[in-house]
């Protein structure tokens, strides 16, 4: 397997698909690089290289006790960046994803950068915040903490509904929602806690700011989880020059059920 080793000592797994120009995926919760691999396939047979990662504790990275924050998660892209000594690499987060790109280039800056696309993110705030009551209550965090806590196989099971947007009239196969599962329960079940403290009250507003490189920011306006008017309508508003595409109706998911919509948006952003 192709892995390196962080700064901490922790080794992540990654895959490398093809050459030219480089793209780097990083994944949601509570999923790993694999959720990637319609896009990686389509761009790489469109003559670019595509990078996916598994975050640590998840996937088939070291599941280390600690080290669930964004400046860590951060960090550990740059590390990766710099093991493969990518340039000219375009940043692609889903959901939590979302905030370790953006914190990347907030903590690293954008010398290597090229481009940033944020997928149903979480950024620039998920959780309420004193000074943003527009934001997901603390309870509903609790819940999903409390839930895994109780039974994580059974709770991921039930989160697929509002994540592919099943209860919405959108259509998977059982085949996504098995491999959904599976993927999911690979991670570490403190990691995979943690990160939902890490999402839902990190801000980054100050990120936002700093991000100095084009951005493409994609969300659904029937995103159950990452609510659109709170997240990514404002990402974009936020984030200097962005181009924002809204999916009419797509859930959380839609890298699943707007696999097409999604892999055209992609390439014709890399090809501006």
């Amino acid at each position: 397997m192709s892995t390196f080793k962080t700064q901490d000592g922790t080794e992540i797994y990654y895959k490398d698909w093809g050459s030219g120009k480089p793209v780097l995926f990083s994944h949601g919760w509570p999923l790993d690089a694999d959720m990637w691999e319609y896009q990686m396939e389509y761009l790489s047979s469109r003559g670019y290289r595509t990078i996916a990662f598994d975050r640590r504790g998840f996937g088939r990275s070291d599941q280390p006790w600690t080290g669930y924050d964004y400046d860590t998660f951060a960090d550990d892209i740059a590390g990766l960046i710099n093991h493969l000594d990518l340039r000219d690499v375009t940043l692609v987060g889903f959901s939590m994803g979302g905030g370790d790109v953006s914190r990347y280039i907030a903590r690293h800056g954008s010398e290597r950068v090229a481009g940033l696309v944020l997928l149903g993110a979480v950024t620039p705030v998920f959780g309420k915040q004193a000074d943003f009551a527009e934001g997901v209550d603390k309870s509903v965090f609790d819940g999903i903490k409390a839930g895994l806590l109780k039974d994580r196989a059974q709770f991921i099971a039930d989160f697929n509904t509002p994540f592919f947007g099943i209860n919405q009239g959108q259509k998977v196969s059982d085949g996504v929602l098995t491999q959904t599962l599976n993927i999911a329960l690979l991670a570490s079940l403190k990691g995979t806690v943690d990160c939902v403290t890490a999402f839902s009250e990190t801000d980054f507003r100050p990120d936002m700011a700093v991000i100095d490189v084009p951005t493409l920011v994609i969300h659904g306006d029937g995103d159950q989880i990452v609510p659109f008017e709170t997240t990514g309508k404002q990402a974009a508003a936020q984030i200097k020059g962005a181009e924002l595409k809204v999916y009419a109706g797509a859930p959380h998911g839609f890298a699943v059920t707007h696999a097409q919509a999604l892999n055209e948006d992609l390439l014709a952003f890399l090809n501006r």
